[in-house]
């Protein structure tokens, strides 16, 4: 999913490991979900944000189980004054044999295109 981000808005992905140093228009993030909850780490990273680094979040991710990671990831990055965008998208994720292979190539298109069309209404 990051690399279809980099090849249509053209700015390099990163690993929330990595700091956010300059100030950006719009942050694409995405999570996983691990026994129910957005991965730590992405929830770590949000805590480094503030909305004079961060105009404005898209949120999007995979989910074996609950029906998406973004209502958590929205959560966290408004309780820190930081704006999410209402454009979201949610895919399914594989969790051993559930959902086994996802994202798979038509998960790729589909956010491929949503994020062609989130591009488009900036």
């Amino acid at each position: 999913m990051a690399e279809a981000i980099e090849d249509i808005v053209g700015a390099k992905a990163a690993t929330v490991d990595t700091p956010l140093t300059e100030p950006v228009d719009t942050l694409y993030l995405g999570a996983g979900v691990f026994l129910g909850k957005v991965n730590g780490a992405v929830l770590d990273f949000i805590a480094t944000l503030t909305p004079d680094k961060v105009k404005q979040v898209v949120c999007f991710g995979s989910s074996a189980i609950i029906p998406s990671p973004v209502p958590q990831m929205r959560k966290a990055l408004e309780a820190r004054g930081i704006t999410v965008s209402t454009a979201e998208f949610t895919c399914k994720g594989s969790m051993g044999p559930v959902h086994s292979g996802h994202p798979d190539s038509k998960d790729i298109e589909d956010f491929r295109q949503f994020v062609k069309s989130t591009v488009s209404n900036q």
